[in-house]
């Protein structure tokens, strides 16, 4: 199971123009209402393909109500964490060419103890999870090492954990260890200070994460493709999209993609949770919706109904919580604590390791797929010195063919995005996986403005 948080979640609105011109009136085509939020759509565009995925959301206001309601629709799984401020709400205008400008709101800021719930949420789910995706922007006041921590609380747990982040949040979670950052090319540039203009740059650029503790990058690169930078080497793809419509969600889709290749591919390890599933509560074992409240209220809401009709009183506790039920423990509580069966423990020393991440043009050790000299004998970063990401400390992509399945997947499922309305994600007769191309990773090549 794939377990996305998604801290800043959103309705997403999508208005299709002719043109956009500053100043005047503009009559407005097609117009959709999609959930949003970066680890919401990689949970989204998961279900649409069949792989098991399950979405912690915080939710609030008449916003949030509705969110939760298109999400239902769609049947996704989720944990759903009420907060007192209201789901913020993004517009996006959609050209004919495919040009996309986003407007989004900065999110409600979440209290401490609003923060200490989802973290618990998180905790609680991950139970049954593979892989972890922490991804979006973070609400205003929440710390930026947020996802950096929960990378850490993970480390005992033998969960891989994926990151979808930009700037300060990026770089506390890389110092975590992650087994996967994704990263597009402007996230990119911005964290190492340098251009990114040819695909050398955009290598130089995902080894220096790698340096900084990352196990691995898959960098979104525009219509110029993906890279991606392991220990074994680098590959490197493009994918043909032949209508563009709206960009909102390709790289969400992106990255559920290269998940769900790992997931669906045993040569990827997979870790063996701590807990067992025969000793999940019933609540974790089954799908559906389920509310995040203190393990002290016996009588969490089992439907939407118990959310409430729009406009109703601002409490927002689910139905039979308690006056000021909050879960033990707090965020900024979350070091090396707890007994070896518990979850929320590590192993309490995390050796960032090095890397000197220079970028050796034209050295097979490389692994240049489109030569076939894929690195051989080289170890993958398995060892427990790597972090939360490592999962027990075995090697995540070891597989050559692997790496390659996976950077197609995420190639064809992000291509398919680009061409569907809004931020509506791909279903397999959206994808189109021979249109995908795997090409020589020569660092002169140009990425284009």
């Amino acid at each position: 199971m794939i377990l996305t948080l998604t801290l800043n979640p959103s309705l997403d609105r999508t208005i299709e123009v002719g043109e956009l011109a500053r100043g005047a009136v503009i009559r407005a085509g097609a117009a959709r209402l999609d959930p949003g939020g970066k680890g919401v759509n990689v949970s989204r565009a998961l279900l649409a393909n069949g792989v098991v995925s399950c979405a912690v959301v915080p939710f609030g206001g008449d916003e949030g109500r509705r969110l939760v309601h298109l999400l239902a629709d769609e049947g996704l799984e989720m944990v759903m964490v009420p907060v007192r401020g209201a789901t913020r709400s993004n517009v996006a205008l959609a050209e004919p060419d495919g040009t996309v400008t986003k407007i989004n709101e900065p999110g409600t800021a979440l209290s401490a103890d609003e923060l200490d719930t989802v973290a618990e949420a998180v905790l609680s789910a991950a139970h049954s999870a593979d892989w972890v995706v922490a991804s979006g922007s973070l609400p205003p006041s929440v710390p930026h090492d947020v996802y950096a921590v929960l990378c850490r609380r993970f480390a005992g747990a033998g969960i891989h954990v994926a990151v979808d982040t930009s700037g300060p949040a990026l770089m506390a979670a890389v110092a975590a260890g992650p087994a996967l950052v994704k990263p597009n090319r402007d996230e990119l540039a911005d964290v190492t200070g340098r251009r990114i203009t040819c695909l050398g740059d955009a290598v130089e650029a995902a080894e220096k994460l790698r340096a900084a503790g990352a196990r691995s990058v898959l960098a979104s690169l525009g219509a110029a493709g993906a890279v991606l930078v392991t220990e074994q080497g680098v590959w490197y793809g493009r994918c043909r999209v032949d209508e563009p419509r709206s960009t909102v969600g390709a790289g969400d889709a992106m990255l559920a993609g290269f998940l769900s290749a790992l997931s669906r591919h045993p040569t990827t390890t997979t870790p063996t949770p701590t807990t067992s599933p025969e000793n999940r509560s019933p609540e974790d074992r089954s799908p559906g919706l389920r509310p995040a409240v203190s393990p002290s209220d016996p009588r969490p809401a089992s439907s939407l109904s118990d959310l409430g009709p729009a406009g109703s009183p601002s409490d927002p506790r689910p139905a039979g919580s308690p006056p000021d039920s909050r879960p033990a423990g707090s965020l900024s509580d979350l070091g090396p604590a707890g007994s070896p069966s518990d979850l929320r423990s590590w192993n309490g020393s995390v050796d960032l390791g090095t890397s000197d991440g220079a970028l050796r043009p034209g050295n097979p050790a490389r692994g240049n797929p489109a030569q076939g000299d894929a690195a051989s004998g080289a170890e993958a970063r398995g060892d427990t010195a790597r972090g939360a990401g490592g999962g027990r400390g075995e090697g995540l992509l070891v597989d050559p063919v692997v790496c390659e399945r996976a950077l197609r997947e995420a190639l064809a499922w992000a291509a398919a995005a680009v061409e569907l309305p809004g931020s509506r994600m791909p279903s397999p007769s959206d994808i189109r996986r021979d249109r995908v191309r795997l090409l020589p990773a020569d660092p002169s090549t140009p990425l284009g403005e």
